[in-house]
């Protein structure tokens, strides 16, 4: 049930993007005759720079999947987040970069390396606490709005693109987690994923390409299902269990 809260939408409709006959072209003076062409050049730039911070911020936690990664998980969470500091000045940057109006026009410049963060965003959060990262909380990190009134904010389809991606990081985790010898978390892991799974059978996906993300979480739940079931049919799962659910 939390997880589908942290969800927080039943419907999802593809957001109104505005037509050029709908939006005033910015203002010679602040762009100069090229106005079009240099502010696209300064928005190209700052995403160059989200790009290479998300990069960082990957390579950091791409650590947990080495053998003895899970240690350090605390210090992985902690460097992330302060790459984090990092994505809030270059988020506030980019959006000084253009009318405040003109969100959606630009919306696909940035969308891919947004989503990335939002993925990024939810598995440092799932790393600390094993649960799911809220819209809110993800602006919290970023630095940026929830509602789209109030400027440049986090789409609600960059949310569960975000998700989505989790789901296909954690499928990776449950199977580096036998490896390592934590039995105990594909367990977990397998628990949260069928209750997002849940979750996004309550959405009605309006987005072709959000659709076909979700399409793909099905083959994460077989993936971890086969995990469990392997420690299962070891009785590694029931050894675990009655050591009290290991250690996270």
């Amino acid at each position: 049930m939390a997880l589908r809260v942290a969800l927080g939408i039943v419907v999802v409709f593809r957001p109104f993007f505005f037509g050029p006959d709908l939006v005033p072209a910015w203002n010679d003076q602040d762009y100069g005759a090229d106005g079009w062409g240099k502010g696209l050049l300064e928005i190209r730039k700052v995403v160059q720079t989200l790009e290479q911070t998300a990069r960082e911020i990957l390579t950091v936690l791409q650590g947990v999947h080495q053998g003895s990664g899970f240690q350090d998980i605390p210090k992985k969470c902690q460097k992330a987040r302060e790459h984090f500091g990092t994505v809030r000045t270059q988020l506030a940057s980019l959006k000084m970069k253009f009318p405040a109006d003109q969100y959606y026009r630009f919306h696909e410049h940035w969308r891919f390396v947004l989503q990335r963060l939002v993925f990024l965003a939810a598995f440092v959060v799932y790393l600390e606490t094993e649960t799911l990262v809220t819209r809110e909380a993800v602006t919290e990190i970023l630095g940026i709005e929830a509602e789209r009134e109030r400027g440049f904010h986090l789409d609600i389809e960059d949310y569960l693109s975000g998700v989505l991606t989790l789901a296909s990081e954690l499928s990776r985790l449950a199977v580096n987690s036998v490896t390592a010898g934590d039995y105990a978390r594909p367990l977990r892991i397998s628990a949260f994923i069928n209750e997002l799974d849940s979750g996004f059978r309550l959405l009605n996906l309006k987005n072709d390409s959000l659709r076909k993300r979700y399409d793909g979480l099905k083959y994460d739940v077989k993936k971890i299902e086969e995990v469990v079931y392997d420690l299962s049919i070891r009785g590694l799962s029931k050894d675990k269990e009655a050591t009290g659910d290991g250690e996270k």
